[in-house]
């Protein structure tokens, strides 16, 4: 079978620019039709977006554990999904990385204008935050006429989504004024779901549910916090605390399934007052 001879493949010299071309080398040869990958050859656009979300995650992952040895590696994982996706791209007769480079290139320059133009720079993060939102609509409004909602990417994680959903319609206008009224929404929701949970069926309870999450994300937002990052730091502690647990029983030659719910909710207690967090 013919095996791939470009020496590009098999160069570990040079800096990050030759790199980058070996790796878009690589996976150009895992495509290619007559000696490449038949897993890769399989693959379109629909398949490996699920890993191009998993391989984020992955980096946010290591970030959050301060697992510097492995960030290098998870973020390598990220780079392929670009390139994965620009290959398959290049192949359809779509676009080609270059364009990805470019794209990318012009939009970062284009918004930093206090940075590469001849605006100041002395400006507040905040500031930057809001000319950056500025540039972002009137990109907006040099395209095709579109909704207040219209771009929140449908991949997003649904937290992520919901609070940029919940962004854009407050830039119009559609927004409680204060944390006041959204907590008096989470009780009414919160009253809704306990009564659908009683005398509706599984579709309206997961709709009651789903509003009050909903109004949950709206609730952070207001008071200046990521639910996602949130969410993310609770589902660490929780498994924290839970592992404390496991240790604990482990200690006595048990584990969760030989325990009941009153001895780990001690030990739950118990890791608290330990400090774990």
């Amino acid at each position: 079978m013919t095996k791939p001879t470009d020496p590009i493949l098999f160069d570990a010299t040079g800096g990050a620019a030759r790199q980058f071309e070996r790796l878009a080398a690589i996976m150009a040869a895992l495509r290619d039709p007559v000696s490449g990958c038949p897993w890769d050859l399989e693959q379109d656009f629909l398949s490996i977006a699920p890993y191009t979300i998993e391989e984020a995650h992955e980096v946010a992952d290591a970030i959050e554990r301060q697992a510097w040895d492995e960030l290098p590696g998870e973020l390598g994982d990220l780079a392929l999904q670009v390139v994965y996706h620009a290959q398959m791209a290049q192949e359809a007769g779509h676009f080609e990385l270059v364009d990805v480079l470019r794209a990318i290139n012009a939009k970062m320059i284009a918004r930093h204008p206090h940075v590469f133009g001849p605006e100041s720079n002395m400006k507040s993060a905040a500031q930057q935050v809001e000319d950056w939102e500025k540039i972002k609509a009137a990109e907006r409004g040099a395209k095709a006429p579109a909704g207040v909602l219209d771009g929140v990417a449908l991949g997003l994680p649904a937290l992520s989504r919901a609070l940029k959903l919940q962004n854009r319609a407050a830039r119009v206008g559609f927004d409680w004024p204060s944390t006041a009224e959204v907590l008096d929404k989470i009780v009414e929701e919160a009253r809704e779901l306990e009564e659908a949970r009683d005398r509706l069926g599984p579709e309206e309870l997961a709709e009651e549910y789903g509003d009050l999450l909903f109004v949950m994300v709206n609730l952070g937002r207001h008071m200046g916090l990521d639910p996602e990052a949130c969410l993310r730091a609770a589902n660490g502690k929780f498994t924290r605390r839970f592992n404390y647990i496991e240790g604990e029983l482990e200690k006595i030659g048990k584990a969760p399934r030989d325990s009941d719910l009153a001895e780990m909710d001690a030990l739950w207690d118990q890791a608290k007052r330990a400090g774990v967090k």
